[in-house]
């Protein structure tokens, strides 16, 4: 998809605070209300907005701990990593999962309430799974984000 400037603005303010109103995200791009509200729904339509979240604290919610575990699968075949992939997801302490290259297959960012409940997870969750030949936990000592993705014009999304 082609973004002008205006849409990049609307995604830049919207990734910085999603509870904006339409009018004040209107009047930060300079265009009419209701011009923004067609530009948005029409970058949710398209799958540019996947969706709206909050972000949360996780001592607040009761997480102690936060871990990246590190797996390698048995065979890389379809099935195997299909499966796997769709276990870990299944999990309540899963934050989110990446399928990557290098000695792991995976990357499981997990959330617990301390470190026996990390254990467990890894022991039963992980390690007792038929496509699992391996497993490796790093605890994550902080957290720090970005503002998100990069946001490139068309112009910019070819590098020369």
């Amino acid at each position: 998809m082609n973004f002008d400037e205006t849409d990049l603005a609307i995604l830049r303010l919207l990734r910085n605070n999603a509870r904006i109103s339409n009018k004040a995200l209107a009047a930060k791009t300079g265009i009419a209300p209701s011009t923004c509200l067609t530009r948005v729904r029409r970058l949710e339509r398209k799958g540019v907005i996947a969706g709206y979240h909050a972000e949360l604290n996780p001592a607040a919610v009761g997480v102690r701990i936060q871990a990246m575990i590190g797996v390698r699968m048995v065979r890389h075949v379809r099935a195997d990593v299909e499966a796997f992939r769709a276990h870990a997801m299944a999990q309540k302490e899963t934050v989110a999962i990446y399928n990557v290259t290098g000695a792991d297959d995976f990357l499981v960012h997990v959330a617990a309430r301390d470190t026996g409940h990390l254990h467990q997870m890894v022991l039963f969750v992980f390690t007792e799974r038929p496509e699992v030949a391996h497993v490796e936990t790093r605890l994550i000592f902080e957290q720090a984000r970005t503002e998100g993705f990069p946001l490139y014009a068309a112009e910019q999304s070819d590098p020369a």
